[in-house]
């Protein structure tokens, strides 16, 4: 218990710091497009109605689930086979270095001419930067599978789906982990500028329409609670991956210990 306390205390004190020197800094303010923390906070629960948190911030985040998990699942798919045959590697290798060198937000415009603007447009560019991540991750922890481990499988039979799911998808699960990680902040960036565009709800759309309306509060308090999803989503995450990768973790600790 008061391990976890310690580690609760050591994520809490950077945060505290940091909120407390916001406060002390904008203080005494006078600058309308920099208003003092208390302002915002006492802002916050007149903008953020229970109305307002339903129409714009459950909708954007079931935006960037959708879009999250149609590049999770396709970055996975696609690097597995990638990963694991040469010529198919030799073949996409080039293709994919041009198109993930693309910006997702500059296609944000030709997305909309096949996609429309409602909520597949969103869903649709959000996906398609989350992917490249995932992708090439995997490919990296599909190609770094133990050769000794891989010839134990087929020695033993181990083929097909089973070696797929025992050996091949669980040896770079780590890698994979690391890539959806940075999936992670890539969406809400992604989820933010494709709700700049011909959206009419979401953070994105409303926190423009607050900056369009000099209504500098407001704005400030969507910043701040695009912060805090963005914190939440961080720590599920991480709950997510120590449940999934507890076998991956003990072994380090235990290579530490030794």
């Amino acid at each position: 218990m008061s391990r976890l306390l310690l580690r609760a205390a050591y994520a809490l004190a950077l945060p505290a710091v940091l909120v407390a020197l916001w406060w002390l800094a904008s203080a005494g303010s006078t600058n309308v497009y920099w208003p003092p923390l208390r302002t915002i906070l006492k802002t916050f629960p007149d903008v953020w109605t229970g109305q307002r948190l339903r129409d714009d911030l459950l909708r954007s985040v079931l935006r960037l689930l959708a879009g999250y998990a149609a590049a999770a699942v396709a970055g996975v798919a696609l690097g597995t086979v990638v990963g694991s045959y040469r010529w198919v590697r030799a073949v996409c290798e080039p293709v994919l270095e041009f198109l993930r060198a693309v910006p997702p937000p500059v296609l944000v415009p030709v997305i909309m001419l096949f996609a429309g603007i409602g909520d597949g447009m969103k869903i649709v560019v959000i996906a398609s930067g989350c992917v490249w991540p995932v992708l090439l991750n995997t490919v990296e922890g599909v190609r770094a599978v133990d050769p000794v481990l891989a010839e134990t499988a087929r020695s033993y039979g181990v083929t097909g789906a089973a070696r797929l799911r025992t050996l091949v998808l669980r040896s770079a699960s780590p890698q994979i982990f690391a890539g959806l990680r940075q999936a992670l902040s890539i969406g809400i960036i992604l989820m933010v500028i494709s709700e700049m565009f011909a959206a009419s709800n979401g953070l994105g759309f409303t926190i423009v329409q607050f900056q369009r309306g000099f209504a500098i509060p407001d704005m400030w308090t969507g910043i701040l609670l695009l912060g805090l999803l963005g914190f939440v989503l961080s720590v599920v995450f991480r709950v997510v991956e120590r449940r999934v990768l507890g076998w991956y973790h003990g072994l380090r600790a235990a290579a530490r210990r030794s």
